[in-house]
């Protein structure tokens, strides 16, 4: 879902941080729930919640959780990323860095329940077993 800056509330932070939250416990359930299973099919599973910048509303915010699988000799097979929150600066539908007259702040934000990602990942999951 996309929010413009003049979107930007108290409410959107709040809701910002409820998602990032929840999205982190899912990543450590599922961890927990299968990292013995991949074990067993010498596979590892690994997975976190990573985040970048400290403010929600500044271009250089973003949050997402990742869930990668591997070898046992750590060589990556395959990651599965999902963005909860990312926050850019554009200018005439380009994102950009620099500030620029005219340019707009404006953030994506994770429209699925963490009921739906929990099912996307648990079937990305599926695909190593």
């Amino acid at each position: 879902m996309k929010v413009h800056q003049k979107d930007f509330s108290e409410a959107l932070l709040t809701k910002i941080i409820t998602a990032e939250t929840a999205m982190k416990r899912l990543i450590e359930r599922l961890l927990v729930k299968n990292k013995s299973v991949f074990a067993e099919k010498k596979l590892d599973l690994h997975g976190e919640f990573s985040k970048e910048g400290n403010d929600p509303f500044t271009p250089d915010y973003s949050s997402s959780v990742w869930v990668g699988v591997s070898e046992e000799n750590g060589e990556l097979i395959d990651l599965h990323t999902i963005k909860i929150w990312e926050c850019h600066r554009s200018f005439l539908g380009l994102t950009t860095l620099k500030k620029i007259p005219g340019s707009t702040i404006s953030g994506e934000l994770l429209d699925e329940s963490v009921e739906e990602v929990e099912s996307e990942l648990v079937e990305y999951l599926k695909d190593f077993l």
